[in-house]
């Protein structure tokens, strides 16, 4: 059994980490930082992001040869891992050949702790498969791997074969770690695994579950609706065939993503109980005191799994209709928001996709930034995203879906202190939210309601943007 752990992944902070040279953080600030969350932090994994990023594919080789002291006590592939997230050739087709050269690069980094520790240690021995929506997708990676950059080495060269000539492939085998971000991949994803791990003997499963893409789908409480029910669907799958199943979670720091803050660590380890692995993402390392998170990873690692709750699926058709008024109010706003996202800063360096900028996300036929971008520009624009299609949920409504959504008055509570009122002056369906602003109390914070006031009438600076986001203490 692998402990209850914490996994880094996503930018989303306001603050540049101390160790970067510059604002977006490259190839070499990034091995630094992932020695950073092994060595300080006591973070257990490192996702390296091979999907759409520009990452250091030598970075298992770097941090050997740079931090060997302290790998020599804690190992890479052991008491550490790197995961790489590949790009998935199904949606990618830019990227998908960099899905061969990731798998490729597996062999070479346990030659290179084959030297370093003079034994057999694979320092990546999974990876991540985004976007995924069938069983045979994954079944594709994990063949990919097992047949051809393995088994080639079995093939002769002229008069020898490979593995006589370069050396043995190792590890034999990875596991490919599932990401469902879609509303249809998340309700089935036990089934895809289902079929994915029958006939396999395998001793545990990892499974990723997106939050972020799915709120900006679908919205905040769908989102949080769809990966709880899919969580109890897993628990029970892992009882019916007596695999074990490890659920990741990619959680972000403003509500809408997750809320998953130092400060907020028991409500997200309440709300997600049977999660194995919660992602910590960059606004949770430093835009926090040092003490501060460092206690709470502890807090993370000494937690235990509990059982995941039923869903009562009758929710569904109260979802249906809270999904389509968020679109319809998400439409409006979003020319306001592909405007604010242009001079929100970016934290990590990204590949340009061949006919996109900037790695975009289609939400219901509308173009919008991805989940970083598009939560910062919303609350920067003093609408926080978490408020969007409220109005279409009556307050038994909302109370049904609170016995699901532990958090929901506590998340609604803190965006609200974020929304401008005059924005409801500017689009008249944000009027509910106004009014729900006053029920519930809450007096917006009122140097963040002036420069939203700005930004809101057209004055987009990304200096606004940065004064904002640091009163949040949060970019998104």
């Amino acid at each position: 059994m692998i402990p209850r752990t914490m996994s880094t992944q996503h930018p989303d902070n306001v603050f540049i980490p101390f160790f970067a040279h510059e604002s977006s953080l490259g190839g070499e600030d990034e091995v630094l930082e992932a020695f950073y969350a092994f060595s300080v932090l006591e973070v257990q994994e490192q996702m390296w992001d091979f999907e759409g990023k520009e990452v250091d594919e030598f970075v298992v080789k770097k941090l050997l040869e740079k931090y060997g002291e302290f790998f020599k006590k804690k190992k890479l592939g052991k008491d550490f891992r790197i995961t790489p997230r590949v790009p998935n050739p199904s949606v990618e087709k830019a990227e998908a050949k960099l899905l061969f050269e990731t798998l490729e690069s597996i062999p070479r980094s346990a030659d290179y702790a084959k030297i370093f520790y003079n034994e057999e240690v694979a320092p990546i021995f999974e990876v991540i498969l985004p976007m995924t929506t069938s069983s045979e997708e994954i079944e594709r990676v994990y063949e990919l791997y097992k047949k051809y950059i393995i088994g080639k080495q079995y093939k002769r060269v002229y008069d020898v074969k490979i593995y006589e000539w370069i050396g043995k492939f190792y590890p034999e085998e990875i596991s490919v770690i599932p990401l469902f971000e879609t509303k249809e991949a998340i309700l089935n994803a036990h089934e895809i695994l289902e079929e994915y791990l029958t006939g396999k003997q395998f001793e545990y499963q990892r499974v990723f579950l997106a939050r972020s893409d799915p709120a900006m789908n679908y919205g905040l409480i769908s989102a949080v609706v769809y990966d709880k029910y899919a969580l109890f669907k897993l628990q029970e799958l892992e009882e019916e065939i007596g695999i074990t199943i490890y659920p990741i979670i990619g959680v972000g720091g403003v509500p809408f993503r997750g809320h998953f803050t130092p400060n907020n660590v028991e409500e997200v380890l309440e709300e997600y109980s049977s999660v194995q692995t919660f992602t910590i993402q960059s606004s949770f390392k430093y835009d926090h005191q040092p003490k501060e998170v460092i206690k709470a990873i502890e807090r993370v690692n000494e937690s235990k799994r509990k059982s995941a709750e039923p869903i009562d699926e009758e929710i569904f058709t109260i979802l249906e209709k809270y999904e389509e008024k968020y679109s319809k109010e998400l439409r409006p706003l979003a020319p306001l928001i592909r405007g604010v996202a242009k001079y929100v800063p970016s934290r990590r360096r990204r590949k340009l996709h061949i006919g996109l900028f900037g790695y975009s996300r289609e939400v219901n036929g509308m173009a919008l930034p991805r989940a970083i971008k598009f939560t910062a520009s919303l609350y920067s624009l003093g609408v926080p995203p978490e408020l969007l299609g409220l109005s279409a949920l009556s307050e038994s409504e909302l109370d049904k879906i609170s016995a699901h959504y532990k958090g929901l008055y506590r998340d609604l509570s803190f965006a609200l202190m974020y929304f401008n009122p005059g924005a409801a002056e500017k689009f008249k369906f944000l009027k509910p939210i106004a009014d729900l602003q006053k029920e519930f109390g809450v007096e917006p914070m009122e140097e963040h309601e002036a420069i939203t006031t700005r930004i809101l009438s057209g004055e987009f600076d990304e200096g606004l943007i940065v004064e904002a986001a640091g009163l949040r203490g949060f970019l998104g």
